[in-house]
């Protein structure tokens, strides 16, 4: 039988170090002094993983690590992501490197459209992608997911606009960033599930969390 899919709450209650959580799933990122020693890491981390029978997804670039968990058979974070994690938080101590998750974020495109049946099948061909359960996403999980908004058809309008997952605790630096950067802060009455920022030119963005969803 599957494990239980945990709630953000239930996540955060563990208090996994150097760990985020967003989109249903467990990211970190591992800085590397080089390749080899990113690739001794990775080689690691798959010996565990096999061990538990239980795989993460593993990318290697030239000066860190990333590394994903879920259950796709629950499409969520379990108990198994749980324990995996602080295991390969232990692998990660022991290689004498360090692990974080403050620079770890994600884009997906929101498409504001007062009909979005007829356009998904437009974006899901020139991506390359799938529809699932109303959004076009890549199979392979690389390019960003596209959603649709329903909006009015009121021109002149913003059609597309990114959301940028985060954990929550960069969501006041990235605001400050922002703000210093000329942008403006538009609307926080969502907040913690998303904050609305809009560029000096008023092109919005949403900072996500998984808080209070």
């Amino acid at each position: 039988m599957a494990s239980e899919r945990l709630t953000g709450q239930q996540i955060a209650d563990e208090k996994l170090t150097g760990w985020t959580y967003f989109l249903n799933r467990l990211r970190t990122r591992v800085a590397t002094p080089d390749f080899t020693t990113g690739l001794a890491l990775v080689n690691a981390i798959a010996a565990e993983a096999e061990r538990r029978d239980h795989h993460p997804d593993l990318a290697l670039r030239y000066t860190f690590v990333d590394i994903t968990l879920t259950s796709y058979d629950t499409g969520g974070v379990t108990g198994r992501d749980v324990r995996l994690a602080r295991a390969i938080s232990t692998l990660i101590a022991g290689a004498g490197l360090a692990q974080e998750c403050a620079s770890v974020s994600l884009i997906e495109l929101g498409l504001d459209t007062p009909q979005a049946a007829p356009l998904m099948p437009f974006w899901a061909a020139v991506l390359g992608a799938e529809v699932v359960d109303g959004d076009v996403r890549d199979p392979h999980g690389v390019l960003p997911a596209v959603w649709f908004q329903q909006s009015g058809s009121e021109e002149p309008r913003q059609r597309w606009h990114p959301d940028i997952w985060v954990d929550p605790a960069q969501v006041r630096p990235r605001i400050d960033a922002a703000v210093a950067a000329g942008g403006a802060l538009v609307d926080d009455s969502e907040a913690p599930s998303f904050w609305v920022l809009a560029d000096p030119e008023g092109n919005r963005v949403c900072l996500c969390t998984w808080q209070d969803r």
